[in-house]
């Protein structure tokens, strides 16, 4: 043991225990080993690998622990009785200590501790042994006693079975003498040279600036700078143009703060190219707690980092192409129920405000491939914006061919992406001082505007804006979402174009087979017509008032199944039997007996209920006898003056359509039912699109029908009657269509 090398002398120091150790022969006893562990000049320890206990300690490693701990112990209680530490100050229980790694079974070629008296647990040292003690580096080699566990260390030996499942650990004082500081600086040295293959640095934050006072060659071979270049300057010299200033002040704040720290940050070689550099910096305090020196550790991870940012980069695309999808599948739906142009336009704008754009726009000609562009939804952040992107419609001719973007799009039907505008309005509009105006506070920083296209022409245009200072610069991914969307909704509006083509002509055509009320002496008469929005908005509903030769008033109302155009043809053709039967004055059962042979013998319509009354001249009282009969329709309501509400539902009989052989020949047909009606009294007929509502109890709503009718005054014109009526009833989405008459007699 001549040697002068810290390392050297601990693993000298090491060969000679273990060679007394096997040279005893013992089983292993602790009481057993030879003097050579005890008067060793060191403190040599033996841990039970299978248990991580310290089983042996010499009189030099108990001295450590002040006398405090009975062994067997734990690795980790020892080194905490001891006051054993990293070199940032960090209790060796906390951290990978060389004892973990030796109780592991990894042999530690050589490793610096320090000794502190703020890490010991319940020392019951003497203030002169925690003096003595405190601010010392020692100088930790371990290995396993068993096969291979000396390494390179020096020759193998034969070592009794009972120990092999041991480790020996060897502390070897290095500082507490006047060169203690430089001596620290070799251990650190020592430490950094072992490991090759990573770039190590040491400063010294007691001089002006914290330069650097030693690098280790992989250093120099890392950063292209020699020696030289870097021993009395501060490591900033690494950074450069693009390094994240955040990154650097964190680094600050710890080292102002004494603690360590790792970040990953943009570096610069000597020769200018630049390197994703792991720092890694720890402080390191004298015996007396004070800063003495920061470590360095630099590890170049740059194919790390790029393989991470091209991940983020890929979840990025993936995510933005989900959120597309989303878009464009929330278009497709909200497009599918529009019902309407209006419709289709504002959810539109509502859909790309704010994923796609700050602003939407969204202008229809009012003639498909040319015609005026009216500006028919906007969209916006700020509400204020749609009053602006309105007004500014107004200003600028957006007709096809003229001058501007829009004009260019509904002419050519190409889009225009616009990625960077004008900062400021006069620089675009700089013959139009008013739109300047307007483009200055709506903040356009990017634009888009695409046609909206169906079947080859061209509709109008969308136009999508982001604003400063925090839009969005947009590009080909955003043209290419924004033209898929335009397409979308260009199929969708011409498509409600056409519908509501088809709906004026039907709703023309329904009206059209419905009749005016007439006036009738004594009664007063009032008709409500409501179309569903189910199918073409057109149906098989209908009423009708018929004065008859006979002085007699003719009433029905009915509802041919379906509501399509051929619904109501048949409700057309329906009336128009049933008129024709109910004049040569034939009673009510047998008209609807008539018209159910008719319309099964024609096929006119394949189901219809509907309820015929016959109304007869007044009395000299004023009261009225009512013939009526029912095939499945909804009863009709009586309401005498004095609030007595009555259900005409006697003699109900099938809906037309259904049986074959009713009323014909040898077959009893519908009968009919008969009252007076007195003067005064309402007599209300209806269709079930008042009282049947998909998800909700059809009992209820007749109930709310018949209180909404007691409730109206006696006195109530029809025409009051049959508005407060639908006021209370008619639901709030009419998805079938609503006939409702009222009959007053008067007095």
């Amino acid at each position: 043991m001549e040697t002068t090398d810290p390392r050297g002398l601990a693993e000298d120091l090491a060969q000679e225990v273990a060679q007394g150790v096997a040279e005893s022969g013992l089983p292993g006893g602790a009481g057993e080993l030879p003097q050579v562990l005890y008067d060793a000049p060191a403190a040599v320890l033996m841990i039970d690998l299978d248990e991580r206990r310290v089983v042996y300690a010499n009189a030099a490693a108990v001295e450590l622990t002040g006398h405090r701990v009975s062994l067997p112990v734990d690795i980790d209680a020892w080194g905490d009785a001891a006051g054993l530490t990293d070199l940032g100050g960090k209790r060796m229980s906390e951290t990978s200590s060389p004892l973990s790694l030796v109780a592991a079974g990894i042999p530690v070629a050589g490793e610096p501790v320090a000794v502190h008296d703020a890490a010991r647990r319940g020392s019951t040292a003497t203030e002169e042994q925690r003096e003595a003690a405190e601010g010392r580096l020692l100088w930790v080699t371990g290995f396993v006693l068993g096969p291979g566990g000396l390494g390179d260390a020096g020759e193998q030996l034969p070592v009794p079975e009972e120990l092999r499942s041991r480790a020996l650990v060897v502390f070897l004082q290095l500082s507490g003498s006047e060169h203690g500081d430089r001596r620290r600086l070799e251990v650190l040295r020592d430490r950094a040279v072992v490991a090759t293959d990573m770039s190590f640095t040491i400063t010294d934050p007691r001089r002006a600036g914290d330069p650097l006072i030693w690098v280790n060659p992989s250093f120099t071979r890392l950063t292209g700078y020699a020696v030289e270049d870097a021993v009395g300057r501060n490591c900033r010299f690494l950074q450069g143009r693009n390094t994240d200033p955040a990154s650097i002040e964190r680094i600050r704040a710890a080292l102002r703060a004494q603690e360590p720290i790792t970040e990953v940050l943009l570096n610069y070689r000597k020769d200018g190219t630049a390197f994703w550099n792991q720092v890694s910096i720890s402080p390191v305090v004298d015996g007396a707690g004070d800063l003495v020196n920061f470590v360095g550790v630099q590890n170049d991870v740059t194919e790390r980092v790029l393989v991470e940012q091209e991940r983020r980069a890929a979840l990025a695309d993936a995510e933005e192409a989900r959120s597309q999808l989303r878009m464009l599948a929330e278009a497709t739906t909200q497009m599918t129920e529009a019902l309407g142009v209006e419709d289709a336009c504002h959810g539109l704008a509502r859909l790309v405000v704010p994923q796609l754009a700050d602003v939407c726009a969204v202008d229809l000609l009012d003639r498909p491939g040319s015609g005026l562009l009216r500006r028919a939804a906007v969209a916006a952040r700020d509400r204020a914006d749609e009053d602006r992107m309105a007004r500014m419609a107004g200003l600028r001719d957006y007709r096809a061919g003229r001058g501007s973007t829009t004009g260019h799009v509904l002419a050519t039907g190409e889009p225009v992406l616009l990625s960077d505008l004008p900062e400021h309005g006069a620089d675009r509009y700089d013959d139009d001082p008013d739109a300047a105006e307007l483009y200055d506070r709506l903040r356009m920083r990017s634009a888009i505007v695409v046609p909206l296209r169906a079947r080859g022409r061209v509709l109008g245009a969308l136009t999508l804006v982001s604003q400063h200072p925090y839009g969005r610069r947009y590009g080909q991914k955003d043209l290419h979402l924004a033209t898929d969307l335009a397409g979308r909704v260009g199929l969708t509006v011409d498509n409600a174009r056409l519908y509501e083509r088809e709906h004026a002509a039907a709703a023309t055509l329904q009206h059209s087979l419905l009749p005016a009320v007439p006036e009738v002496s004594g009664l007063q008469l009032a008709a409500r017509y409501r179309v569903g929005t189910d199918g073409n908005q057109v149906g098989g509903d209908w009423y009708d008032v018929l004065p008859l030769p006979d002085g007699a008033v003719g009433i029905a109302v009915g509802d041919v199944v379906g509501h399509d155009l051929s619904a109501a043809a048949a409700m057309g053709q329906l009336r128009g039997v049933l008129r024709s039967y109910a004049w040569d004055g034939g009673r009510p059962g047998s008209v609807l007996d008539r018209c159910d042979q008719l319309v099964q013998g024609l096929e006119m319509a394949s189901m219809a209920t509907a309820v015929y009354a016959r109304l007869e001249p007044p009395d000299a009282s004023g009261d009225r006898l009512l013939r009526y009969a029912n095939a499945g329709h909804p009863a009709p309501l009586l309401l005498t003056r004095e609030g007595e509400l009555r259900r005409l539902d006697e003699h109900l009989s099938p809906m037309i359509g259904v049986v074959p052989t009713l009323g014909r020949a040898g077959e009893e047909g519908r009968t009919e039912a008969t009252l007076t009606v007195p003067a005064g009294a309402l007599l209300l007929l209806y269709t079930d699109g008042l009282t049947d509502i998909a998800g909700e109890d059809a009992d209820e709503r007749a109930e709310l029908l018949e209180r909404t009718l007691r409730e109206i005054p006696s006195d109530s014109p029809a025409e009051a009657v049959v508005d407060q009526v639908l006021a209370a009833c008619e639901p709030r989405h009419v998805r079938d269509d609503i006939a409702v008459l009222a009959v007053r007699l008067e007095r």
